[in-house]
């Protein structure tokens, strides 16, 4: 049986949500509907999706906090992309800071978002299996380091907290996903961003650079994150996973 894409959209404008859901069902996608981040954690117990469209302005946890918990549990490695009726570049660097996949500014053309749901899940789907991010939540212990990926807290041998931005969260755990393997800045921006890359043409050698001063990954050395010329970048520190975190 053909595969029919299933899209959650979260919005507690009923003109929007009820609209935007017509739109993608005479188009030929399945589409639910959640008026907020209560029924949008119910709808995802009761059913498997491909992406959620989720806007930012709604009474209780907003967009930006439900995309931040997305990504920080079991559905981590859902598409997400957001709807915001501010076009403030700030609102959108910090939507795609918690781990959004793309974003559309109200008002919108319904075949503009149409474009750019099947542009994100291409996009996904394009990746190879082995470069996917996995949904599993474990501590992950590297070199003087460790990650708790159900907080999202990297630890040093002492304990102590050492914070990091969402970028830099999902930029460490690629490379934790994909060690010893070399991955191009593509991949790295498909994996972290899931944006055009010509948007994000320094973003991930200026991400790589943060990362390495969270680690105090000495430049020269090296001794987490190798630049391979030419290639991308590899994580080379050995890593060892100590279990899914319950």
């Amino acid at each position: 049986m053909e595969h029919i894409d299933h899209i959650l959209v979260v919005d507690d404008d009923h003109g929007i949500r009820t609209g935007v859901v017509d739109y993608l069902r005479k188009n030929g996608l399945r589409a639910t509907a959640a008026v907020d981040g209560r029924d949008m954690w119910a709808q995802l117990e009761a059913s498997a999706f491909d992406l959620i469209v989720l806007d930012i302005m709604m009474p209780g946890d907003d967009g930006l906090v439900l995309c931040r918990n997305l990504r920080s549990g079991k559905h981590r490695a859902l598409p997400i992309l957001l709807l915001t009726a501010r076009d403030d570049e700030t609102d959108r660097i910090i939507g795609l800071e918690m781990g959004a996949d793309d974003y559309l500014v109200k008002p919108f053309s319904p075949r503009e978002l149409l474009a750019r749901i099947k542009a994100v899940i291409r996009r996904t789907r394009m990746l190879p299996p082995n470069l996917r991010i996995t949904e599993t939540s474990d501590t992950i212990s590297f070199g003087r380091w460790r990650l708790d990926t159900t907080a999202r807290h990297l630890l040093d041998e002492n304990g102590t907290i050492v914070s990091l931005s969402g970028a830099e969260f999902r930029l460490l755990r690629v490379f934790l996903d994909h060690p010893q393997r070399v991955l191009s800045r593509d991949q790295l921006l498909n994996l972290t961003q899931g944006r055009d890359a010509e948007l994000f043409d320094r973003s991930i050698d200026l991400l790589v650079s943060r990362l390495r001063q969270r680690l105090l990954d000495d430049s020269r050395d090296q001794s987490y994150i190798k630049t391979v010329r030419s290639e991308g970048y590899v994580f080379s520190m050995p890593i060892v996973v100590h279990g899914e975190n319950p």
